[in-house]
């Protein structure tokens, strides 16, 4: 048996998309979009817009190429079909082992961070305990979608309805409370910290690249969509501008939670004292809680991507041991896939607590860096777009490729000003390498036509 059933319908796919860009990024950059903004809610709310849009602009362009590819793996099959088998396994290689795995890594790490916190059981970087706990809720999740992957699709809908009430109740009680106080726009007006980094607004553009990544990753279960080609664009589209709308009500929410200069301060634990200071201590208990549940969400939606990863590779012929990857097993998941994901994202999880650590001389952010290698090996297919897609309308053959292309190579440039040459470089050469040992395992002789 080695092909997926067709067993998710239109809102497993919204929930995929809006249930694994919602999560733990909204929380854990907010801070960071203020510190590098020098504390100016405007330019913050800027940057969430900014790269919001580019976002919208990206998936509307994705959305064109899955309402007419539907085979294995949606950003796979895009690769293939604009540029060859060649290409397409480069991006696939790169999903499996590098996009894919370094995002449950951080995931799992901040859902066991912010457990830490809700518990006091520390919160720093390099606490084995934290990490202990994330390879804890790491294991369950991935259990849970190889022994029942249909029940882990239901529980990426439902934890997408349950990550939405902190995000909702923040954002409108919080506003609600900051103007009725005062302090939000007190916070408008006041500018409460000195601007750290030499590229603000890029630096804070970059930082909601993290919070709106993954959903591209909705994609990856085309091939198990029962309309694909109708269900995926539509989900993609919209799941797309409803995060925008909802990140931009949660972060003026923050606004009337507490001075800004305290929620900067605060580290760790600021968005804990956020959630207390505007529901009360039983409220912003519950609430965190609700955060940590959808910190989990989002790691399971990653997973539910990491464990088709090698198996869409494997099933052209490509890949190390690609017929013992290729086997599907009778839950109807690629069992040899996802075992081998998560030793990728053990990987990763150790790149992680290294960069934590100061191995590296200076602290790596690999929820940032892939950033630019991902917008790069957009652009090819973009350009392919224009180029070859005759049959669109002059909006969707040059319009969206063209805004698109200028959104990726701004966020290229972005992350290259916000994180350093040296490093861009540092990550660049490790990105190279992990796709050099994939091409050394690449086989051109496909399996099986797709």
């Amino acid at each position: 048996m080695n092909s997926l059933e067709k067993k998710y319908g239109f809102w497993t796919a919204v929930a995929m998309v809006v249930g694994i860009v919602i999560g733990s990024g909204v929380f854990f950059k907010a801070e960071k979009v203020l510190q590098s903004t020098g504390g100016s809610m405007l330019t913050g709310i800027l940057a969430w817009i900014a790269g919001g849009s580019i976002m919208i602009i990206c998936a509307y362009a994705f959305s064109i190429l899955a309402s007419r590819y539907s085979k294995v793996n949606g950003i796979v099959d895009y690769s293939e079909a604009s540029l060859g088998s060649t290409y397409g396994y480069i991006v696939g290689w790169f999903m499996s082992t590098i996009y894919y795995p370094s995002l449950a890594a951080v995931l799992c790490w901040i859902t066991a961070k912010y457990t830490a916190v809700l518990f006091g059981i520390g919160e720093h970087g390099t606490n084995i305990t934290v990490y202990l706990i994330g390879i804890g809720y790491l294991f369950i999740i991935y259990i849970l979608n190889l022994v029942a992957p249909i029940l882990a699709g239901k529980l990426q809908i439902s934890v997408t309805f349950i990550k939405l009430i902190p995000l909702l109740l923040m954002g409108v009680v919080g506003v609600f409370k900051g103007v009725s106080s005062g302090q939000t726009i007190q916070n408008f007006i006041d500018v409460s910290t000195d601007i750290v980094v030499s590229n603000p607004f890029l630096t804070a553009i970059v930082a909601t690249a993290f919070a709106y990544e993954g959903w591209i990753i909705a994609t990856t279960i085309n091939a198990e969509l029962k309309n694909a080609k109708r269900d995926l664009p539509r989900a993609l589209i919209l799941g797309s501008i409803f995060i925008v709308i909802i990140y931009l009500l949660y972060f003026i929410g923050i606004s009337g939670s507490m001075p800004i200069s305290e929620f900067i301060s605060g580290g760790d634990d600021s968005i804990r004292t956020a959630f207390f200071n505007v529901l009360g201590s039983f409220g912003g208990s519950t609430l965190f809680v609700f955060i940590i549940i959808s910190c989990l969400g989002s790691l399971n939606g990653v997973t539910i991507a990491s464990v088709r990863g090698l198996y869409s590779l494997a099933v052209r012929g490509m890949g190390p041991m690609n017929k013992t990857l290729s086997k599907v097993s009778k839950s109807g998941t690629p069992l040899n896939s996802g075992v081998a994901g998560l030793c990728i994202i053990f990987f990763w999880l150790m790149l992680w607590y290294g960069s934590n650590k100061g191995w590296w001389g200076m602290f790596l952010d690999f929820s940032e860096l892939p950033v630019v290698s991902m917008y790069a090996l957009y652009i090819p297919i973009f350009i392919w777009m224009m180029r070859s897609m005759k049959e669109l309308n002059f909006f969707q053959r040059y319009i969206i490729p063209v805004a698109a292309v200028i959104s990726s190579l701004f966020m290229i440039y972005a992350t290259v000003l916000s994180h350093g040459i040296k490093s861009v470089l540092i990550y660049s050469v490790l990105f190279a390498v992990i796709v050099l040992i994939g091409l050394a395992f690449k086989n051109p002789n496909k399996k099986e036509s797709l």
